[in-house]
């Protein structure tokens, strides 16, 4: 009839249609956002080398026109997996420094030129760099160096990142 529909029952639910939702799981990610596909991927924890990976970064991204990835990761494993044993268990622990560093960074000036989303994870520093750069298939990490005892007992993160990444690692002295 013109100009009448029928009115749906309340209780259906609304079918979405097929072609507006994603096929794969990739494309629902934010990963997906071709402004991030094969962006550059950063460590950022706040301290000066991190500060000057970050500068590295934001002009390796504006000549490459991508984004950037800036990706905190709070440490939540025992200081047991620093020394080579597995973890008993992972420690759980809110971390509220990605929050203020992501203020920090909202109302820098110099993160103005280029598109950047801040990635928060939690466990081990090397394998959560690597696995965003996997997601957002990314044409470059790159993290500031470690000086001092730490890094040199247990290892640096540019250092052991570098031996396993499986894309191009830039460490920044």
């Amino acid at each position: 009839m013109a100009g009448h529909e029928i009115p749906e029952p309340a209780d259906r639910k609304q079918v979405a249609d097929p072609r507006s939702e994603p096929r794969t799981v990739e494309e629902s990610r934010p990963s997906c956002d071709p402004a991030f596909r094969h962006g550059v991927v950063v460590g950022f924890d706040g301290s000066m080398s991190s500060e000057r990976a970050l500068a590295y970064a934001i002009g390796m991204a504006g000549r490459l026109s991508s984004g950037l990835i800036i990706v905190h990761v709070a440490n939540r494993l025992p200081t047991t997996v620093w020394a080579g044993c597995e973890p008993p268990v992972f420690v759980d622990v809110p971390d509220h420094r990605t929050e203020v560093l992501g203020l920090e960074l909202a109302c820098a000036d110099y993160l103005s030129d280029v598109p950047w989303v801040l990635v928060e994870r939690g466990g081990d520093i090397c394998h959560e760099l690597e696995e965003v750069g996997r997601e957002y298939a990314a044409d470059a990490i790159v993290v500031g160096s470690t000086h001092g005892l730490v890094g040199r007992i247990f290892g640096s993160v540019a250092g052991r990142l570098a031996r396993r990444a499986q894309r191009p690692v830039i460490v920044i002295p």
